[in-house]
C-alpha cells in the first residue's frame, strides 16, 4: 500500500499494537534482524522499531512515541485505501483532502497509529 520512503526509526509504547496497525491495516511486512530487532518493510523501504525504554544505540536525543507526522504514497487509488481503513474499522481523522507534496499535489487521508503518530496516506493528483 505504501510506495515511498527510505527508512526511519519509530519509537513505540506497544510493539504488538504498532506491528498490528502497520501490517494488518497498512499492509507492511514484519521483518526481524540483528539481535532481536524488528522492522516494517514496504516497497524498498523500512521502518525500524524501537520500544520506549529499550531503544537501540545510537538513538534520537528524545525518542518519544507519538511525535511523528509521516506521509506515505499509496500504491493503489486512495478510494481503495479508504475502503481498507473502513474494513479494518480504523478511523480517518481528516480527509480526503488536497495537499501539496514534495513533488506534486496530493489527495490524502489522515489517521493516527496506536502511538498517536499522525499518518497521512496519499495518492498523486
Amino acid at each position: 500500500m505504501i510506495d515511498h520512503l527510505d527508512h526511519l526509526v519509530l519509537t513505540t509504547i506497544d510493539r504488538a499494537a504498532c506491528v498490528d496497525f502497520h501490517t494488518r491495516v497498512l499492509g507492511m511486512r514484519l521483518e526481524t534482524f540483528g539481535d532481536g530487532r524488528y522492522a516494517l518493510r514496504f516497497g524498498a523501504q523500512k521502518i525500524n522499531l524501537h520500544e520506549r525504554g529499550r531503544e537501540f544505540e545510537p538513538k534520537a536525543h528524545l525518542p518519544v512515541p507519538g511525535a511523528l507526522d509521516l506521509c506515505f504514497i499509496a500504491d493503489r487509488p486512495l478510494d481503495r485505501v479508504i475502503a481498507r481503513l473502513n474494513e479494518c474499522n480504523w478511523p480517518i481523522v481528516e480527509g480526503p483532502v488536497e495537499r501539496t507534496g514534495a513533488t506534486r499535489r496530493l489527495r490524502s487521508v489522515y489517521v493516527r497509529d496506536p502511538d498517536l503518530n499522525l499518518i497521512e496516506i496519499s495518492e498523486y493528483l
